[in-house]
């Protein structure tokens, strides 16, 4: 049986076994060597994982398959320059076999009820410009797109733009 529950210190070696994995599959991805250096965080992952179990305005969750851990997510919650409170999903994946068993719904589902909890506008959440299993996976959850992110490499820089136009579209 599927479920989602936040993680405990035990759980960070799964968590970043399963984060490593989303950086291999994201990394040739359009935008994905990009978002390897700015967006995701860097080695050594496990006092970053650990640091968010320790605050009040964040929560990692692992989700499960009878008690083995086979996804993560993870959400930090900003304060926006009126005072609302803005949810972002820093990471969600969920390892390739045990998708399509709504492992990732539990979790994207914990993440929304803790930024309920505390009392969020809404949640942001990434996707790679052309990733649609990424894209259709978060518009089943109820997101959708509010901003793109558009990029240009310089000269010598191309692998950070990742494939072109031509390798499908970029929804």
């Amino acid at each position: 049986m599927e479920t989602a529950r936040p993680a405990t210190p035990a759980d960070i070696p799964a968590v970043v076994a399963l984060a490593h994995a989303l950086r291999a599959e994201l990394q040739p991805m359009r935008g994905g060597a990009l978002w390897g250096l700015r967006d995701a965080a860097d080695d050594p992952l496990d006092p970053v994982f650990s640091g968010l179990l320790d605050r009040d305005d964040a929560l990692v969750v692992v989700g499960c398959i009878d008690d083995a851990v086979v996804g993560f997510g993870t959400v930090v919650v900003e304060t926006l320059r009126d005072g609302s409170r803005l949810g972002v999903i820093g990471e969600l994946f969920v390892d390739p076999d045990a998708r399509a068993v709504a492992v990732g719904e539990s979790v994207a589902g914990a993440l929304v009820a803790f930024c309920e909890g505390a009392g969020c506008i809404g949640i942001d959440a990434f996707a790679l410009p052309g990733h649609r299993e990424a894209k259709n996976f978060f518009e089943r959850n109820g997101f959708t797109a509010r901003a793109l992110t558009m990029f240009k490499a310089l000269p010598g820089h191309e692998r950070l733009a990742g494939p072109g136009p031509t390798d499908g579209p970029a929804d």
